[in-house]
């Protein structure tokens, strides 16, 4: 398949890029910031998702969604990151959907549904160290009576302390840092002996601590089978990944059209800085590096959709090129920008606090690098 959209596809960008450059813009960020708003995004305009469909892309037609895949969230989530949209489409309408197919029948017909409603928000509890190591969980789930008794702690949990429901990794075999004996749950956020503790991140939105002191679920919870929980957990992961590195490519996109637009008015010496040859060298540069971002995500992305066995492969290339190629955007456009780029009065700062959040999200640079080396037998 070639790198471009199809017709559908240039449609779905079409109507999704004007709206959230509308509801979705800096302005509500900087208004969600400045008010020290507690939910970390607006419902409202998680509700105004819900009734263009937005969603439901990734669930299955026969559930109430739409069916389609990981291309079409992809764009949805390119413009996210291009008007810095404070939403939790990633985590909720993208990863965690793609954890709950392989959930139970009774699961997914609670839980699709709130989701393509925009009525629930799901946080996904992997994490228990300073970095992404999802093979490191040690989190214990341990029998009791008909289910099993949760205990331990995760972090960076996005919308964790306002998430309807929590997916979390436990530990029911084996030993921190094995892939095998992992278990993924589903945990309402409102069980006994669960709480939350809110941080706001760099980029202003919210994350939460998660303490799970005892927490009893039953076995229904449990998403895939006990002990085989890397299945849907690696299903969460690619698509987390994945969608992570479109919004990427966004972020990056938006910080360099805005300082492509700053080349074109700003004068020194009596000339607009963009006629400078040195800086007409970086912006090209930097222009052929975020198109190679964008092609390999979206290669990543066809290769998810079709079921191919590189994909996950591809997938970490997408994450690593993305967020290397991002990060010279939002450098660049602070450097471009000159002293003014370090002020609150300019976007362009916002843009590298977005890059400095997505780019630890389901694994930095150099987590993807190394796995992409393993993959390939160095």
């Amino acid at each position: 398949m070639g790198l471009y959209h199809t017709e559908d596809q240039a449609m779905l960008k079409d109507s999704v890029a004007p709206f959230l450059a509308e509801n979705g813009s800096i302005k509500q960020l900087r208004s969600l910031r400045d008010s020290n708003d507690a939910t970390g995004f607006a419902r409202d305009l998680w509700s105004q998702f819900a009734e263009m469909g937005l969603n439901g892309i990734l669930i299955p037609e026969a559930e109430g969604g739409l069916g389609l895949g990981h291309v079409e969230a992809g764009i949805v989530l390119e413009e996210i990151g291009r008007n810095l949209t404070a939403s939790p489409f990633l985590s909720t309408a993208v990863a965690a959907v793609e954890a709950l197919k392989s959930a139970s029948a009774d699961m997914r017909a609670q839980w699709f549904p709130k989701i393509a409603g925009g009525e629930a928000v799901i946080g996904l509890a992997l994490e228990e160290g300073k970095k992404h190591n999802p093979a490191a969980t040690a989190l214990k789930a341990e029998r009791s009576g008909n289910g099993f008794k949760l205990t331990g702690a995760k972090t960076f949990v996005v919308h964790g302390h306002v998430a309807d429901l929590l997916l979390v990794s436990a530990r029911t075999a084996g030993a921190a840092g094995e892939e095998a004996g992992i278990t993924l749950f589903a945990v309402p956020r409102d069980a006994a002996g669960l709480t939350a503790e809110a941080d706001r991140l760099v980029d202003s939105s919210m994350s939460a601590r998660i303490t799970l002191d005892g927490v009893q679920v039953d076995a229904d919870a449990v998403i895939g089978e006990v002990d085989a929980g890397w299945a849907p957990l690696t299903a969460l992961l690619n698509a987390g990944r994945l969608g992570a590195s479109a919004e990427l490519v966004g972020v990056g996109t938006g910080a360099m059209d805005m300082t492509f637009d700053y080349l074109k008015q700003r004068k020194q010496f009596g000339k607009v800085i963009g006629e400078f040859q040195a800086l007409q060298h970086r912006a090209a540069h930097l222009y052929g590096e975020m198109e190679g971002a964008r092609s390999i995500v979206l290669k990543a992305q066809q290769m998810l959709d079709d079921g191919d066995p590189r994909g996950e492969m591809f997938v970490s290339a997408a994450k690593a090129k993305a967020a290397k190629s991002t990060n010279l955007a939002v450098r660049e456009g602070v450097q471009m920008h000159g002293g003014m780029g370090m002020t609150d009065a300019y976007d362009i700062g916002l843009y590298m606090k977005r890059d400095r959040a997505l780019n630890e999200v389901f694994g930095d640079l150099y987590f993807h690098a190394d796995k992409l080396a393993k993959m390939n037998g160095y």
